[in-house]
């Protein structure tokens, strides 16, 4: 049984958050919670990103002194002795690097900068549109049963495609519009409900 899991908000801290605490820019802490439209959130970034002369090092700056969320490196080497995991997300390599380090690797897929000879951001690549939902439907035509986990709008389409999907510390807005999920504010809860989801799982797959 696989699970696929958001990175930012599940295991790491938000880094445009912490970005935004950190220039004091306010509407860099919009992110997929409060933006559906991934698009219309990124190139309102970059926009604010090129007004005040923001380039690639100053966010990976901020990012080298952030640590995964508390008691995330535990929980994530739990759940890798239970399941096989990979880690879907709409972050950047260029962002994740040395918090990869921190979390000890796991399997991550996600997105490219684009970054001119002035370590300016100018764009950025999708692997593909909708990644993380057709990375779970991927798996299925692989034959996994697949657990998604996310906190966001942009999580819950692979919530949907997935044999079963959880949210992890979501806010409210998202809890409200999608309450057929079954929602955990910690990893204890997380760990209880992905092992009640796995029994159920198994159960309906043998008959």
């Amino acid at each position: 049984m696989l699970a696929c899991l958001d990175l930012e908000g599940v295991l790491l801290p938000e880094i445009w958050i912490s970005f935004a605490e950190k220039t004091g820019i306010e509407k860099l802490k919009l992110t997929t919670r409060e933006v559906p439209d991934y698009d219309e959130l990124m190139q309102g970034r970059l926009k604010i990103l090129k007004e005040n002369n923001l380039k690639l090092i100053d966010i990976q700056n901020v990012i080298k002194k952030l640590s995964p969320l508390e008691g995330a490196v535990d929980f994530l080497s739990w759940l890798k002795s239970e399941f096989q995991v990979i880690i879907l997300s709409d972050t950047f390599y260029q962002f994740v690097g040395p918090l990869m380090q921190k979390l000890d690797y796991p399997t991550l897929f996600c997105h490219k900068l684009i970054v001119n000879n002035n370590g300016d951001i100018t764009n950025y690549h999708l692997r593909q549109k909708d990644s993380k939902t057709k990375a779970v439907s991927a798996f299925k035509k692989l034959n996994f049963t697949i657990i998604a986990a996310g906190d966001s709008y942009n999580d819950i389409g692979m919530l949907q495609e997935a044999d079963a999907g959880i949210l992890f510390s979501p806010p409210e807005n998202v809890v409200k519009e999608f309450p057929q999920y079954p929602v955990s504010r910690n990893y204890e809860e997380f760990k209880s409900i992905l092992l009640k989801t796995r029994i159920n799982l198994e159960e309906k797959n043998s008959n």
